[in-house]
């Protein structure tokens, strides 16, 4: 079966980020805000604010706050690096042993490499960010004709395939051709 990855030129030593980040960490902030916002209003309204009362608003949109704050995605050519609150996940895209698409409702990639480092990806990030996806294609690529990309091969030509599909609707949609 031959490989559906995508040859792209040599892109240097340029870093390119997940570009939805920034509005989703605003959304899950405004979220947050609004949420404590909305409490300690009618909290106050209603049977008059407490102490105890604002701290447990207060730490509920805080909690909302860390639930809704997605991951940063950062790649370079031969690495993926996922930044969560207190957790930062590097792997080297051009050292991959294995990939992996669990299955389940949250659907994301899950890249190990051979010294050891493992990133799990959501895939709606890949799916809205082409330059990253060429990124992590690109090393994917190099590993498997390295050799060190022992299994995922397939998961990662099933997810090139949706990547394409999904940009050439996206194509369509915009030029008004669908």
């Amino acid at each position: 079966m031959e490989s559906r990855f995508v040859r792209t030129p040599e892109s240097g030593d340029h870093i390119v980020p997940d570009s939805k980040w920034a509005g989703e960490a605003r959304a899950a902030v405004g979220c947050a805000g609004l949420l404590l916002a909305l409490s300690l209003t009618v909290d106050a309204v209603d049977a008059g604010l407490t102490l105890g009362s604002a701290a447990m608003w207060i730490a509920l949109s805080v909690a909302l706050f860390v639930i809704l704050l997605p991951a940063r995605v950062v790649a370079a050519p031969g690495r993926v690096t996922v930044h969560g609150l207190w957790t930062r996940q590097t792997v080297r895209t051009d050292r991959l042993a294995t990939v992996s698409r669990p299955d389940g409702i949250e659907q994301r990639l899950v890249m190990s490499d051979t010294d050891g480092g493992r990133a799990e990806i959501h895939l709606r990030v890949l799916l809205a960010n082409p330059p990253l996806w060429l990124l992590v294609e690109a090393g994917a690529r190099f590993s498997a004709e390295n050799g060190t990309l022992l299994s995922g091969a397939d998961a990662l030509d099933r997810l090139a395939r949706r990547v394409e599909r999904d940009t050439a609707h996206t194509v369509f949609m915009i030029s008004h051709l669908h």
